[in-house]
């Protein structure tokens, strides 16, 4: 990674020398979607896609059906753990009375919980090697910089903050997640996870504030796991058995196809053996298959919004025996225009209320939207900020070359000739782009591939299953990827296209230097950047970055216009970092983070709230707005 980072200081790119004559890389046999839809093109054996992330868990064939709701007979043999048949229907879809004596379909390979204690099913070593690789020995987090994550500045705020955990078994995790944790080779707590674990545990709500790579995901699963482990599951209406309807206690909610995907797996991993039951669903799908799926039983349910609200409407989910509303990437979700399907599921439909079910609310940054939905979602919350939530990390090396747009291609071409860059993310801002640019990279005899929002499920979990083992280590990609993607070993990310919004620059570079590795983020930037030149040199100076001379003459000439940065930082404000609890601390005058203003005095005036146990704490003086 030094021997990376070095080539990329030695490699002049502004200075036209070098135009990628070096030898570049041998052309890879992949094809990409784009370029094989219209032949017959038929992939090596090697390059077979992956499975779909619903149907890798069920693998074998099901058992007979027997009678449809009562009768038993071998009912669905439960493939999520690969030990199929048995397992009638017996009292019903779901009547567990207790114990899945053949209630659910539970699965033979899963456990059970019976008279209040919960019975691990046995281990399955074929599927152990599926879900957590091959036992190599190594712990998993072995980054270059782990051991760095401890001098992370961490703060939580809020009403009575549990002491932090500093290791998985004090205090103890279930023994049967510790178990499932050994088996991941996660050999200590990242710090979200020191904090949200005791936070959970204590029945708190949370908004956490991490940076990307931050073991979020284990932050909410871990506690949610291990509680569920030990209290077993809610009881079903007794009309229920007459009802193909699945009644999870667990929802966690993602803007994304390949987030839920995500999570779903690493849900499949922490409630191996268990009672416990993960499913995803999502659109873009077979519909069919995903009811198909939570017929057969889910206690775990990981969704995008939009899909989740189909199902409601079909009434094959209901919500009530809720008992954790999690919301990932919610910054993200509200971008993409999910608010309206997010409170119809959470205030709309038949979830608990705030005041009966933990919500814990995850968020790489902090804007306004989000601070209304936390104020209508959580109750008497702990703010979490994990780090300089909506910084960087300085594990990144960030290097801005000004390159003209006719000119990007050549010195993207210099950039990947000048040495083994790894695995290479390349973001650009349209899907034709991305296309045009991997032929481009094709041409140039670069293993490369692309995602965009355009491609079907089969065609993205191809690129990106092409681009993590390595067969097409460069990825083209737009703002589909730039959140969520768990692809741990990028060691290059390239911003071809700069964005408009700063956040989604701090997304994108996000993708490397995850889990204390360290990593290279370059960016083309161009007086057509000029929008959001103020607060990407904040974000250099915020990481300790090399800040261009270009970089200074731009903002100077932005300046002299009168514009001070975009509207989000504009004003003279500067940018606001959202790692901070509103709850605490007034709003600063002067313009702030909003194109609306919100100076003089904090938000609304007279300050954002006065005290952290009372939903009024919200309104402040005159008003939250």
């Amino acid at each position: 990674m030094a021997e990376l980072s070095t080539k990329m200081q030695n490699l002049n790119v502004n200075d036209g020398s070098s135009k990628g004559e070096s030898s570049p890389a041998p052309a890879g046999r992949y094809v990409p979607p784009h370029r094989s839809r219209g032949g017959a093109y038929v992939p090596p054996s090697r390059d077979a896609p992956p499975p779909d992330p619903i149907r890798s868990g069920f693998r074998s064939g099901r058992g007979g059906r027997g009678g449809m709701y009562g009768g038993g007979g071998n009912g669905y043999g439960n493939g999520f753990y690969n030990n199929r048949g048995g397992g009638g229907r017996g009292g019903g879809f779901r009547d567990r009375g207790g114990d899945f004596g053949g209630g659910a379909g539970r699965p033979r390979g899963g456990g059970q919980f019976v008279n209040g204690k919960h019975i691990p099913g046995p281990r399955n070593e074929n599927l152990e090697r599926e879900l957590f690789g091959e036992d190599d020995g190594e712990p998993m987090s072995t980054g270059i910089n782990f051991d760095n994550y401890d001098e992370i500045p961490v703060e939580a705020t809020g009403n009575e903050v549990p002491e932090p955990v500093n290791t998985f078994e004090h205090p103890p995790l279930d023994s049967h997640l510790l178990t499932n944790i050994s088996l991941a080779k996660y050999a200590k707590p990242t710090p979200v996870q020191k904090y949200s674990i005791p936070i959970v545990a204590n029945g708190r709500d949370l908004m956490a504030c991490a940076q990307t790579g931050s073991g979020k995901t284990g932050g909410f699963l871990f506690p949610i796991l291990s509680e569920s482990f030990g209290v077993g599951p809610s009881p079903t209406p007794e009309s229920h058995t007459y009802q193909r309807k699945a009644y999870p206690t667990s929802l966690i909610l993602a803007p994304t196809r390949e987030l839920v995907s995500q999570i779903f797996e690493e849900s499949r991993k922490f409630a191996y053996r268990s009672w416990v039951r993960p499913c995803v669903v999502y659109g873009g799908a077979d519909i069919g298959q995903q009811l198909r799926q939570i017929e057969r039983g889910c206690d775990l349910l990981v969704a995008t919004p939009g899909r989740l609200v189909d199902l409601l409407e079909r009434g094959r989910v209901s919500l009530r025996n809720i008992k954790y509303l999690v919301l990932d990437e919610a910054d993200r979700m509200l971008d993409m225009g999910f608010e309206p399907q997010i409170r119809r599921i959470v205030e709309g439909e038949d979830m608990p209320g705030v005041q009966d079910r933990q919500t814990l609310m995850f968020s790489a940054t902090f804007p306004r939207d989000i601070q209304i939905l936390a104020r209508d979602f959580l109750k008497d919350y702990i703010f979490l900020s994990v780090g300089r939530v909506g910084s960087t990390s300085e594990n990144i090396t960030q290097r801005i070359e000004y390159v003209e747009d006719e000119d990007k291609k050549s010195v993207l071409l210099d950039i990947l000739a000048s040495g083994d860059q790894g695995l290479t993310l390349v973001f650009v801002e349209t899907k034709r782009m991305a296309d045009n640019l991997c032929d481009f990279l094709l041409r140039a005899n670069f293993a490369a591939t692309s995602i965009h929002g355009d491609r079907t499920q089969r065609e993205r979990e191809k690129a990106l299953d092409s681009f993590r083992n390595g067969r097409t280590p460069i990825m083209v990609a737009t703002a589909v990827a730039a959140r969520g993607l768990d692809i741990p070993n990028v060691t290059h990310v390239i911003n071809y296209d700069l964005p408009t919004d700063i956040d989604d620059y701090v997304h994108r570079i996000g993708r490397t230097g995850r889990a204390g590795n360290v990593g290279v983020a370059t960016a083309f930037f161009n007086r057509g950047n000029k929008g959001i030149v103020r607060e990407l040199i904040d974000i250099l100076k915020e990481a300790n970055q090399e800040i261009p001379g270009f970089l200074q003459s731009t903002l100077r000439e932005a300046s002299y216009g009168g514009r001070g940065g975009r509207g989000r930082g504009g004003g003279g404000g500067g940018r606001f970092h959202g790692n901070r609890d509103f709850r605490k601390f007034g709003g600063g005058g002067g313009g702030g983070h909003y194109d609306r203003g919100f100076g003089g005095g904090g938000f609304g005036g007279g300050g954002f709230g006065n005290s952290y146990g009372s939903q009024d704490s919200w309104s402040g003086g005159g008003g939250w707005w």
